[in-house]
C-alpha cells in the first residue's frame, strides 16, 4: 500500500492489508458464506433502523482475549433493548471459533459479532414485526494494526457533536445506532485529523467517536466518568492495570483545558489496544509522541492479553 493510500485511513482502525481477506467465510446464522456471497436482507433490523447490538473481539494466538467480559456487555446491552439472542454465551462463544476454525486463523485476527433483532415483514421500527428469530453474523478478517500508526499516533479534532444523555441514547450500549458518531468522524476527517473527540451534554470531555479516550497529568491517568461513553472493555483493563501498578487513575470530569496542557493523551479500543494521541485541536499533546505512562501501560496491556489467551 503506498503512503498515500496509508494516510487516507489513518487512525486508529487502520490496518495492514492482507489478501487473505478476500477469500473469507462469514458466519450467518449458523451457515457459512463466502465473503462476497454473504448477504442479509434489506429488511433487517439493523438495516433498516439501526436495531441490535454487537461486539468487536480479538483472537491472539489461538484464543479470544477477554470473551468473558465483551459476551457480558453483548448481553447486557441485548437485554436492556428487549432483543432475545436466543443463544446462550457458550453457543455464540462456539459459534467464534467455528468461524475461525472455518478461515485457518489463529492470531492477529478481529472479528466482529453482530446481532440484529431479525427481518422485518416490511420496514418499520416495531419490533413485532420481525419474522423468526434474530439474525447472527460473525465476520472475521486478518488484521494487524498498522504500525506506523502506533508509533506515530494520531491528530484529534473536538467535534460539536455531543454525546448525548442517557435519556436519549445511552452511550453504554454498543449498538448499531452510531450515526451521531459517524458524523463527529466525518466532520474531523473534513477538517484534516484522523478521529473525533467528543464533549458530554455539560461540555467536558466524554469519549472518542469510537476509541475511550485518557490523559495524563503529573503521572495520574484521566478518563471521563463513563457516563457518556461506551463501557469499553480495554478502558476497564487499562483502569484495573493502574490500580496494580500503583498508577492513579481517575475517572472523573475534565475539560478541553486540561486536554491541551496534559503531558500525554492516548485512546484505547480493542482492535490498537493503546494508541498516543499527539494532538488535539491543533495543539501538541506533551511532546507529541507516546510517552512513558503510556509506554508502561502499553506492554502491561500486551502481557494481559497474552494471559487471557492462554
Amino acid at each position: 500500500m503506498s503512503v498515500r493510500a496509508r494516510q487516507f485511513v489513518r487512525g486508529t482502525h487502520a490496518s495492514l492489508p492482507d489478501p487473505r481477506n478476500e477469500s473469507v467465510f462469514v458466519y450467518i446464522n449458523g451457515a457459512f458464506f463466502p465473503r462476497h456471497e454473504a448477504k442479509i436482507s434489506v429488511f433487517d433490523s439493523g438495516f433498516l433502523v439501526g436495531d441490535g447490538v454487537w461486539e468487536g473481539v480479538r483472537l491472539h494466538e489461538g484464543a479470544f482475549a477477554f470473551l468473558d467480559l465483551h459476551l457480558e456487555r453483548l448481553f447486557e446491552g441485548a437485554r436492556a433493548i428487549g432483543l432475545d439472542i436466543g443463544k446462550t454465551k457458550a453457543e455464540l462463544e462456539a459459534a467464534l471459533y467455528d468461524t475461525v476454525r472455518k478461515n485457518a486463523m489463529h492470531t492477529d485476527v478481529h472479528v466482529r459479532l453482530m446481532v440484529t433483532r431479525g427481518t422485518k415483514k416490511t420496514p418499520s421500527q416495531d419490533p413485532r414485526l420481525v419474522e423468526g428469530g434474530p439474525n447472527i453474523v460473525i465476520i472475521a478478517e486478518h488484521k494487524r494494526a498498522d504500525p506506523e500508526v502506533t508509533a506515530a499516533g494520531v491528530r484529534l479534532l473536538t467535534s460539536t457533536v455531543r454525546r448525548p444523555p442517557p435519556d436519549t441514547l445511552d452511550q453504554k450500549l454498543n449498538c448499531h445506532s452510531k450515526l451521531h458518531e459517524v458524523v463527529a468522524l466525518v466532520q474531523a476527517l473534513h477538517a484534516g485529523a484522523d478521529e473525533a473527540l467528543m464533549l458530554d451534554p455539560e461540555g467536558f470531555v466524554a469519549t472518542c467517536n469510537a476509541t475511550n479516550f485518557f490523559i495524563v497529568r503529573r503521572g495520574e491517568v484521566w478518563t471521563s466518568t463513563g457516563q457518556y461513553c461506551l463501557n469499553g472493555i480495554t478502558r476497564r483493563i487499562v483502569l484495573a492495570l493502574c490500580r496494580e501498578a500503583g498508577i492513579v487513575a481517575l475517572e472523573k470530569p475534565f475539560s478541553l483545558t486540561e486536554v491541551y496542557s496534559a503531558d500525554e493523551a492516548f485512546v484505547t479500543g480493542t482492535f490498537g489496544g493503546l494508541t498516543p494521541v499527539i494532538e488535539v485541536d491543533g495543539r501538541r499533546i506533551g511532546d507529541a509522541q507516546r510517552g512513558p505512562v503510556t509506554a508502561r501501560l502499553t506492554a502491561l496491556y500486551q502481557a494481559a492479553v497474552a494471559e487471557a489467551a492462554r
